[in-house]
């Protein structure tokens, strides 16, 4: 009887040790980096899981390259037999996929309601995304970190300046970048559109500063309390900043600015005298309502939807705009936009589709998207005196070539100013890349960054009106 007690006992250790070395197994064969895409209606979106061991633990990062994202933290690994749980708190994602072998991750992604099949190969490699025109050292030009106030905000603002060398009375622009939070080189899908045209520009002879946004990298302040006129305020600054630089000339420094920065150049060329020059990479000459509504049939379009869900995206916008422009009581218009937003559903979501439309409506609710909607840029543009390039690309999906040239065109006519070009490039989309579609999803598929083209015409223009 003893001896039977023995040999169960035996064979429950053998049992348990035996679950474990499994355990210990599976363990092994999930480290590592496992890669696939997810097919949404227009594109693959490639993601990353890096999984490695961490004391008796596992861990694990997320990269999705096209949109810039790396080093995601996975928040929690699940590991049960050969079934794996990956969840992103971070971006409300859960990963749960099956081992089929030692290579394939059989699974589903699901992120705030949507599920998507992801199958995930082991790889060795990670591709890294190609970004040619980057600039690369060393560097014919002097690069300064530098720092200044916004003296009428406080905050301290952190950015770069490009000189070229051996050179005294250059030229100067300052960049100005577009909505969100954007540091000082423009960042999108790996792309630096800013530096590469802050290189470009420095590689022949004129000085650059290019800037991080309130709150963003070295600079103070919160973006989302500060509305377009008070991001010129942190140019106007700028402009201060460089009139005191030795090798700068004073009465030769401009603006380049891109999207949202096409409508603050304008606002800070009509406060002060002291802009030579404005360079518009698709600005804005309608009203933000307006753009945003043709923005958002063609962007649904090239996702490949359907004329009535875009109607009916078009009916929710409306209604949104419309809760923001009348709705003056603080609290009942968060209580209409959760109910326009979730048509009617509202009681009836789960906590994870609330929060999700808690964010879209954090969104809209504040002080910049209420200025941005209802902004006209004409009667600014109209007060514009100084030389105006307005540059759009004729398959920008965002800020549309042809409504937004032409008013751009009207205004400055019914100013007075005769010292201005608008050009329209055919195939570059929002960015100035060559495109086939303008869709924001190729964004980051495209190895270019800028069209050279675009560099060129910039920096003759501002050389000719310069002299």
């Amino acid at each position: 009887m003893r001896q039977q007690r023995f040999l169960s006992a035996f064979v429950l250790f053998f049992f348990l040790q035996t679950i474990s070395f499994a355990q210990e197994t599976n363990q092994q064969r999930v480290l590592g980096n496992w890669s696939g895409n997810i097919e949404l209606p227009t594109a693959k979106l490639g993601v990353i899981f890096r999984i490695s061991a961490e004391d008796d633990s596992l861990s694990c990062k997320m990269d999705v390259p096209l949109q810039g994202a790396e080093d995601l933290p996975v928040s929690k690994v699940s590991l049960e037999k050969e079934k794996i749980i990956l969840t992103v708190k971070m971006i409300q994602g859960v990963y749960e996929g099956q081992l089929k072998n030692d290579s394939t991750l059989e699974g589903t992604w699901e992120q705030r309601g949507a599920k998507f099949p992801l199958t995930l190969k082991k790889t060795k490699t990670i591709t890294k995304l190609k970004r040619p025109q980057t600039p690369q050292g060393p560097f014919p030009y002097l690069s300064e970190e530098v720092e200044y106030s916004n003296p009428k905000s406080g905050f301290l603002l952190a950015g770069t300046l490009t000189i070229p060398e051996d050179t005294n009375n250059c030229p100067a622009v300052i960049l100005i970048s577009g909505s969100g939070a954007q540091d000082r080189d423009e960042t999108i899908f790996q792309h630096k559109p800013f530096w590469v045209i802050a290189d470009f520009l420095s590689r022949n002879g004129i000085a650059v500063l290019r800037v991080d946004d309130r709150g963003v990298g070295g600079s103070e302040g919160h973006l989302s309390e500060a509305t377009s006129e008070d991001f010129a305020g942190d140019v106007i600054a700028g402009i201060d900043f460089l009139k005191s630089k030795d090798r700068i000339n004073p009465e030769k420094i401009g603006l380049i600015g891109h999207s949202e920065g096409g409508l603050i150049a304008p606002l800070v060329a009509s406060q002060t005298r002291d802009v030579a020059f404005i360079v518009l990479l698709a600005g804005p000459g309608i009203t933000g309502e307006q753009i945003l509504y043709k923005q958002n049939d063609l962007l649904l379009a090239a996702m490949g939807m359907d004329q009535n869900a875009i109607d009916k995206n078009s009916k929710l916008q409306q209604a949104i705009f419309n809760i923001i422009q009348t709705e003056k009581d603080s609290a009942k218009q968060i209580d209409r936009l959760q109910r326009a937003y979730s048509n009617g559903m509202y009681p009836m979501l789960n906590a994870e589709q609330k929060v999700a439309i808690d964010a879209q409506v954090a969104e809209v609710n504040n002080a910049w998207f209420r200025f941005f909607l209802s902004y006209d840029p004409a009667p600014t543009l109209k007060k514009v005196k100084c030389p105006v390039l307005a540059l759009n690309g004729a398959k920008d999906l965002q800020v549309l070539a042809n409504i937004n040239l032409n008013a751009i065109k009207e205004a400055l006519k019914e100013g007075g100013n005769t010292n201005f070009k608008t050009i329209k490039l055919e195939q570059l989309n929002h960015l100035f890349q060559q495109c086939k579609t303008g869709a924001v999803a190729e964004y980051g598929e495209i190895e270019e960054t800028i069209s050279p083209e675009v560099l060129e015409i910039i920096k003759n223009w501002i050389g000719n009106v310069s002299k």
